[in-house]
């Protein structure tokens, strides 16, 4: 493809005068040190590095042209400059043509929401696999083409990663994918140039606020993402959530709701829950699924409409669906030789924690205590600390402050974040221990027969942050630890 090819698809777009434009390109590049020779660079404003202070770098590693928002009055000006409104955008609309369109060659679905992401993109890939069809799935815990899977490091990738990966799933013959849509993602036109066949929403609740700074503007970022939806795309959304209808008011997309407590078009209710699944009642069938939990019985409603609006048989659905099992680190259970049990989930949130909680409540029904090992990471939204703690020791006996990814704060300063938010009362029920694995070990000693440790804040996380170097930490393979160790005595 030559430059004057791409620029077809630009038509706000104006080249810098005295040059052709007809020559061939090698590739599109957002970032300077990844340039290669004959590559079409695109100076991205991002949050906090600008690539218009990169150009001379790209050029001198034989970047051919540039695309940029305005051209340095130092710049080489030997090679074109093509000028847009917004480069973000431009980035994924180059990267959408270099590739040959790959989201339109897919029944590409994106979820977003503040909590149940994961959970229920890869639910969709797993279901639609089971149902005979070759799949991609782009989330948090990793990246998967038809089995076979690829490292993730971001909720949603860069757009250069993005594109590349749909354009991979094509070339290997996937005919759906699910991907998680972060608030990010949108708010920094990462998924521009992307065709979806459907949105889903979840949720939406506090998170994000070091970034989006108001609830107002993170509401905003999710609400875009629907905005931007086509009239041959649908969204399903939650309206058990406030903010559910909101999500809808401007998306020309065809409409389907979901709900567990009032009429919707896909409508459910829990019937019975225990640690080991659920039965569930959808639409008017019931359906036993591996998954505990209300929250996950939404996830689960949120799915069943997404694969119905994709034209899939609702009973075949249901039948793959009672086959499943739930995502890892999301309320991923782990069973004491001692007769308690622990529970490992990903609940970084105020709202995600009591949804937990509340599950673990809803299965043990008041026979066991629970006790909570929860921190909170570093250098994100401190005004969620407190609003944690207090719902963690609300809905438990025992709480136990202790440190998460810590990145570069001190973790003694975030647990007296947390611990701000609790009364005294509060405070007597509450241990802070810094030291995680400690924390998780003092929480094990003090659970007794029927009791439910709830380990919360890194799920499927395999390692804990500090000072900007990350070292091996898994909760669930300390877990596994003790519990071996209380075989053996």
């Amino acid at each position: 493809m030559n430059l004057n090819a791409l620029m077809t698809f630009l038509p706000s777009a104006r080249i810098t005068a005295g040059h052709d434009a007809g020559f061939p390109v090698s590739g599109i590049c957002s970032d300077s040190r990844k340039v290669e020779n004959g590559n079409v660079f695109v100076a991205v404003r991002g949050t906090t590095v600008d690539g218009h202070n990169y150009i001379g770098d790209a050029i001198e590693k034989g970047a051919s042209a540039v695309v940029c928002e305005h051209v340095p009055p130092d710049a080489d000006k030997s090679i074109p400059f093509v000028v847009v409104p917004d480069t973000a955008e431009a980035l994924g609309i180059l990267l959408d043509a270099w590739y040959g369109h790959p989201s339109s060659g897919l029944a590409l679905v994106g979820v977003t929401g503040t909590n149940g992401k994961t959970t229920v993109a890869t639910v969709l890939y797993e279901l639609f696999r089971r149902l005979g069809y070759r799949a991609g799935l782009i989330s948090t815990v990793c990246n998967y083409i038809d089995g076979k899977p690829l490292a993730t490091n971001h909720t949603t990738p860069d757009a250069d990663t993005l594109h590349a990966l749909l354009a991979q799933m094509v070339a290997e013959g996937c005919e759906y994918a699910f991907m998680e849509v972060s608030s990010h993602a949108v708010d920094q036109k990462r998924i521009s140039g992307i065709t979806y066949r459907g949105g889903i929403f979840t949720n939406l609740t506090r998170d994000h606020l070091d970034y989006h700074r108001t609830v107002e503007n993170y509401l905003k970022a999710k609400k875009t993402f629907f905005d931007n939806l086509p009239a041959s795309a649908f969204a399903v959304t939650n309206i058990d959530d406030r903010s559910g209808l909101v999500m809808l008011q401007n998306t020309a997309a065809k409409k389907y709701t979901c709900s567990m407590q009032t009429l919707a078009d896909f409508k459910g209710k829990m019937l019975e829950s225990h640690f080991e699944g659920s039965e569930l009642s959808i639409n008017g069938r019931e359906v036993n699924v591996h998954f505990a939990g209300r929250f996950n019985a939404f996830n689960l409603l949120a799915v069943y409409g997404t694969a119905v609006a994709l034209g899939e048989d609702p009973e075949e659905i249901l039948v793959a669906l009672s086959a499943l099992h739930p995502v890892p680190g999301r309320f991923e259970t782990i069973r004491s030789p001692l007769g308690y049990t622990a529970v490992v989930d990903y609940a970084h949130t105020p709202d995600a924690l009591t949804n937990v909680l509340n599950g673990i409540h809803e299965v043990l029904n008041g026979n066991g205590r629970i006790i909570t090992v929860v921190g909170a990471g570093g250098n994100r939204d401190g005004g969620k600390r407190p609003l944690m703690a207090k719902e963690a020791c609300r809905l438990s006996d025992q709480l136990i402050l202790t440190s998460d990814n810590p990145r570069f704060e001190e973790p003694d300063d975030i647990i007296r974040d947390m611990a701000n938010g609790l009364n005294r009362n509060e405070l007597n029920r509450t241990l802070r221990i810094t030291d995680r694995k400690q924390a998780i070990a003092a929480a094990m000693q003090l659970a007794q027969k029927n009791d439910v440790v709830l380990v919360a804040g890194k799920g499927h996380e395999d390692y804990q942050e500090i000072k900007g170097v990350k070292y091996h930490f898994d909760d669930r393979e300390i877990i596994k630890n003790i519990f071996a160790s209380q075989h053996k005595s």
